[in-house]
Order: C-alpha cells, then sequence, then structure tokens
C-alpha cells in the first residue's frame, strides 16, 4: 500500500518538477479542519492509484516558499502536476469522487 510522499522546499523539484506524469501536490497544515476532512481521500488515492499517479502532501506552515509560489491562500489545497506543470487544482474540502474526476481527466 502506498502512501503520500512528504514534500519540502527543498525537495520539490526533484519530487515533483522532474517527475513525469501525474502528482497531486496536497497543501495542508496541521490545525486545518478541512485539511483533516480530505486527509483520508488523499490517502486513499495514494493507495488505489499506486504506480501511475503521485500523491504527495506539502505542510504550507513548515514550507512557506513552496505555498508563495503556487499562490496558495487557502488549504487544503490541492495542485495537480503533469510532467511538472501544474494543469489543475482543487481549494477546499470536496468530496472524494471530486479529487478522482480531476485526477482521471489528467491521468
Amino acid at each position: 500500500m502506498s502512501h503520500p510522499v512528504t514534500i519540502t522546499d527543498q525537495t520539490f523539484a526533484a519530487e515533483v518538477e522532474r517527475h513525469p506524469g501525474l502528482t497531486v501536490v496536497d497543501f495542508w497544515a496541521e490545525w486545518c479542519g478541512p485539511c483533516r476532512i480530505i486527509a483520508p481521500f488523499v490517502e486513499q488515492i495514494a493507495a488505489e492509484r499506486a504506480g501511475t499517479v503521485k500523491v504527495a502532501k506539502v505542510d504550507s506552515d513548515a514550507n512557506p516558499r513552496l505555498s508563495a509560489r503556487f499562490n496558495v491562500r487557502s488549504i487544503p489545497t490541492l495542485l495537480f502536476f503533469k510532467d511538472g506543470q501544474v494543469v489543475d487544482q482543487i481549494i477546499g474540502a470536496v468530496p472524494k469522487a471530486r479529487i478522482d474526476a480531476v485526477v482521471e481527466k489528467h491521468a
């Protein structure tokens, strides 16, 4: 079973920008209630799509440069990267079906 990879300011380029294919990046924070709501969905997608979609998490508080770089002003924010480029986003707590639909659109 696969779990999301923890990404930092220092590891972002290697883990996301240079990764071929689809990467879903969850910008979250420990204190964020809506982030806790979608966390199980992010975990499930990582497990269900292991080997085809990379799933990563960025703690916005610990990595402010990444949040600023991608203009993340509200969390949770899911950014969808295809071959290192942002192709879609979801802001806020949404049903798993909504996340699955965006993954399917870009996978």
